[in-house]
């Protein structure tokens, strides 16, 4: 919401008003003066208006959790147990997954109350990496390598994937890294190759590993760095695999 409007909500002040309230400097976002009428404000900024405080600052919250098969990517479900039912309330409230994993896929996912965050890595444009290990039914042969990297045009979604990549670790192990998160998209890209996945496994968003003392169905606070590298480009891919 812009400040201005944000003023006028909460004052029931005109917007002539607001504005001059802004040019003469008596408007703090974050304890600094503003008179940018145009300035976004989201609900984790306090803002004070001489010395009244306008909005009390909400806290953001990210926390890092380790699904366990069986778990539905949902905030609520009247039969299936969801990552939500992971965190005890009242601590879940207003958190939303960052992304999904189908319910018999493990690993790495993210919730939040920040929803700019959530974008930032779920758009496609802003090329945040996912990586995931796999295991086939059918060993995994290397013209799937190109067919990934080429792309594969999905009619439910009119649209082609981007391009994937796949390296083949084993027999029928592979790590597949993706920019963007079509629903069930791996097992689909599998399927269009003439294989099947076995299990699906996510060990990276951005930079960030899945810790590996963060055992199936625990979660934690994450730390303000690990908040960063959630976003940040991806080097490299994971030093470990869980695949023999």
């Amino acid at each position: 919401m812009k400040l201005d409007r944000l003023l006028t909500r909460h004052r029931r002040m005109g917007r002539a008003a607001a504005r001059r309230a802004l040019a003469a400097g008596r408007v703090r976002v974050d304890g600094v003066v503003v008179r940018d009428r145009e300035l976004e404000v989201d609900r984790f900024r306090e803002v004070m208006l001489d010395q009244a405080r306008i909005q009390e600052p909400e806290r953001a919250r990210y926390l890092i959790c380790h699904k366990s098969a069986g778990l539905l990517s949902a905030t609520s479900d009247p039969v299936h147990r969801t990552v939500l039912d992971l965190i005890d309330a009242p601590e879940r409230e207003g958190l939303h997954l960052v992304g999904r994993l189908d319910r018999a896929s493990t690993g790495l996912i993210l919730l939040t109350n920040d929803g700019r965050w959530s974008k930032r890595i779920l758009s496609a444009e802003n090329k945040v990496p996912k990586v995931y290990l796999v295991e086939t039914a059918a060993p995994v042969m290397e013209e799937a390598v190109t067919a990934f990297a080429q792309g594969f045009w999905f009619p439910t979604e009119n649209a082609f994937t981007l391009p994937a990549q796949l390296e083949i670790l084993g027999e029928r192990t592979a790590r597949v890294t993706l920019e963007e998160g079509r629903h069930h998209q791996i097992k689909r890209m599998f399927r269009r190759v003439g294989n099947r996945v076995i299990s699906l496994h996510r060990v990276r968003i951005g930079r960030l590993d899945l810790p590996e003392d963060l055992q199936a169905g625990q979660w934690r606070e994450m730390t303000p760095e690990e908040v960063l590298l959630v976003t940040h480009p991806a080097p490299s891919h994971p030093r470990t695999c869980p695949f023999p």
